[in-house]
């Protein structure tokens, strides 16, 4: 196929790559760089995933991490930036600001309750957040609060399967996260028979195993915990030293 050629003119090196591109059956070739080519790739099981919609965005796979450099140079859709302190400005505006995706801020719901927790949900929301996440002890009056001022998505983590998803849902939860230990599928699995359509992200273990395992249970998409940088980083010495 000639691209703005004339009948009888003799086919450019330019028409002959852009013809070649666009034969190719694979599709286009991923971009990478010279240097930014050894990146953190999520597991591809990942991908059999169906994926939540957030603003037209599909998200798969949500990066378990708040390291900066493991953010910048990996290739998950949305970061989930839950830590086990009380939840902190300073660390939600460093991670919006680092990430070039799509964040979902921890603000509360164990150590941090009440008004603390909605307004730093509201300050998420003004930094740039995708969603907040509250942890699985928030009140259910404190998700009826969040969810009159907040106009984004407010993730709830179930931890067991004693949890009533149905006064979660009706008190503003929007998107269900599945934190059970190995006992994960199984709880999604009976969320998923209870409530067809909710959206459902799920910690799928570092298996490829365990992670199709809760996709077939009903998760829409895998929270990822990716290896420590220490890890990573001896990983890469180690190759170092093979040379």
């Amino acid at each position: 196929m000639a691209l703005f050629r004339q009948k009888d003119e003799t086919p450019s090196l330019e028409d002959e790559v852009m013809e070649q591109l666009l034969s190719e059956e694979e599709g286009i070739e991923p971009i990478e760089s010279r240097l930014r080519h050894n990146i953190l790739r999520m597991p591809k099981e990942i991908e059999q995933a169906s994926g939540i919609v957030v603003y037209g965005r599909r998200i798969r796979s949500l990066l378990f991490s708040t390291d900066i450099a493991i953010i910048k140079n990996c290739d998950a859709d949305a970061v989930f930036c839950v830590y086990p302190f009380t939840a902190q400005r300073a660390v939600h505006a460093a991670v919006i600001h680092a990430a070039s995706m799509p964040v979902f801020c921890g603000v509360g719901g164990g150590t941090t309750q009440g008004s603390r927790a909605v307004y730093l949900a509201m300050d998420a929301e003004n930094q740039g957040a995708m969603g907040v996440v509250f942890n699985s002890p928030i009140p259910n009056k404190d998700l009826r609060m969040a969810s009159r001022v907040l106009d984004i998505p407010i993730v709830v983590t179930v931890t067991n399967d004693k949890d009533d998803i149905g006064r979660r849902i009706s008190h503003g939860a929007t998107i269900l996260n599945v934190a059970g230990g190995a006992r994960t599928p199984e709880i999604v699995k009976g969320i998923r028979q209870r409530f067809p359509k909710v959206p459902i992200v799920a910690s799928g273990g570092k298996t490829p195993e365990s992670i199709t395992a809760t996709i077939e249970a009903g998760a829409n998409a895998i929270v990822y915990t990716p290896p420590s940088s220490a890890a990573l980083f001896r990983e890469l010495m180690d190759s170092y030293r093979n040379q």
